[in-house]
């Protein structure tokens, strides 16, 4: 089934409500959500896979400062989808580029890293250079690198597979991000290990995605648009005799 941008958003943010988010988290996380799908990244099928730790990120506690300097800030993501953990911390490493010109920070112990590209996307437009990059430990090794030019409403992206695995290599669940207002970050990948380029999406490729999610509507699988509408469907306050009184026009 199709549907429209501002449908999904708005479907998706009455999801985010129902499932406990406050206003502020919930537009930011459907604005997340429907960025991705819009863009041909599947933003639909992470929301939905993980949706279980959605749920559950929505009712626990914010996430913790553990190190902080004037350019840099290690965040504990509480093991939050980033959907609930990450505009916080995005907004400091913003605050920090500003006033410094360049910041980085770490966000540990986080899920569903994909995500944060749609909040990234906010601050490129902001007029900051973006890059962010995390490791998949797993086998193979991959790791993924998305890089926004200032003003730009998409990124260039690109995911490695590691042939090598470093002896510095752990169980990784977190993200590296860096701002720059004055430099281009744009995704690269450098290493002494042995390295092969396993997908990329460029700028051009997800600029032409959008252009026809606004024109022909945006693909949703039946079975996820059901999940969200009842999920919707928890903001809605259960009908009793007192509301349906208090439902007609003013005498």
């Amino acid at each position: 089934m199709n549907v429209s941008l501002n449908e999904l958003q708005a479907v998706c943010r009455k999801a985010f409500l129902g499932m406990g988010f406050t206003e502020s988290h919930a537009e930011d996380a459907a604005d997340m959500v429907a960025w991705m799908q819009s863009h041909g990244l599947n933003g639909l099928t992470a929301l939905s896979e993980g949706l279980e730790c959605v749920k559950a990120s929505a009712a626990q506690a914010r996430p913790a400062i553990l190190y902080e300097d004037a350019d840099l800030a290690v965040v504990n993501g509480q093991h939050l989808s980033v959907l609930a953990s990450g505009n916080l911390a995005m907004e400091l490493a913003f605050a920090k580029a500003r006033a410094r010109g360049l910041s980085v920070i770490k966000i540990r112990h986080c899920r569903q890293r994909q995500l944060i590209m749609g909040y990234v996307c906010r601050l490129a437009d902001r007029g900051m250079n973006v890059t962010a990059f995390w490791r998949h430990a797993q086998s193979p090794l991959t790791e993924q690198v998305v890089g926004f030019r200032a003003r730009s409403n998409v990124p260039s992206i690109r995911v490695y597979q590691l042939d090598e695995v470093p002896e510095e290599n752990e169980a990784n669940d977190g993200i590296t991000i860096m701002m720059a207002n004055h430099v281009d970050l744009l995704p690269t990948m450098r290493s002494d290990h042995e390295y092969a380029l396993l997908a990329r999406h460029d700028e051009l490729d997800l600029l032409a995605a959008h252009r026809q999610a606004l024109e022909e509507g945006i693909v949703v699988v039946p079975e996820v648009w059901r999940q969200l509408k009842t999920l919707a469907g928890h903001t809605l306050v259960e009908a009793s005799t007192a509301s349906r009184a208090g439902a007609g026009p003013a005498d």
